[in-house]
């Protein structure tokens, strides 16, 4: 097995009380849901959500450094990694509900090159004393890019890149007030 792909398995045995699920996929297109229980307020979970710099993966950027992201949880808002001359614009932002919904527009990462559409919703909602956090993504495009084949691969990066925020979320150390430059 690839280093890559036991990187990714432990990293999603790992991620705790979470499921995930290609919930339909087809030639043009597929629909991902995974849900998290956090033992934290949706407020707190928000805090951290929106500072990506925090939780994302490195190895999951183009640039190499998860502190080259950075989130304008608005309307219009980007969801961009800037390293030296160079830029990327993994979405946009078309509706932020502080401490409730976040949503994006956005193909991430190697579907950017296919011209796919793809819509990435994180809710969140009070459960128990913590947060229910449901994470959706939908994305269509040319069926002719056989997005179902890549359906498990995006479901598994997505569990890894969400089970991330979900554990950082639960830390102690995450309560401590963000740095971070505006963009």
């Amino acid at each position: 097995m690839k280093p890559l792909v036991i990187g990714m398995l432990i990293a999603l045995a790992l991620a705790g009380h979470a499921q995930a699920e290609v919930k339909q996929m087809a030639a043009d297109g597929f629909l991902i849901e995974h849900r998290y229980a956090i033992t934290v307020a949706p407020d707190a979970v928000w805090r951290d959500l929106v500072h990506p710099e925090l939780w994302w993966p490195s190895d999951h950027t183009w640039s190499g450094g998860a502190a080259n992201l950075s989130l304008a949880a608005v309307a219009g808002g980007c969801f961009c990694e800037r390293w030296g001359d160079n830029a990327v614009e993994h979405g946009r932002v078309v509706m932020a509900r502080p401490g409730t919904l976040l949503r994006i527009n956005g193909a991430l990462g190697p579907l950017q090159e296919l011209a796919a559409t793809g819509v990435l919703t994180i809710k969140l909602e009070p459960d128990a004393g913590g947060t229910r956090a449901t994470v959706t993504y939908r994305v269509s495009g040319d069926p002719s890019q056989q997005l179902d084949k890549l359906a498990p691969i995006v479901n598994d990066v997505l569990n890894l890149q969400f089970g991330n925020l979900a554990k950082f979320a639960a830390t102690a150390s995450s309560r401590a007030p963000a740095a971070v430059t505006p963009p």
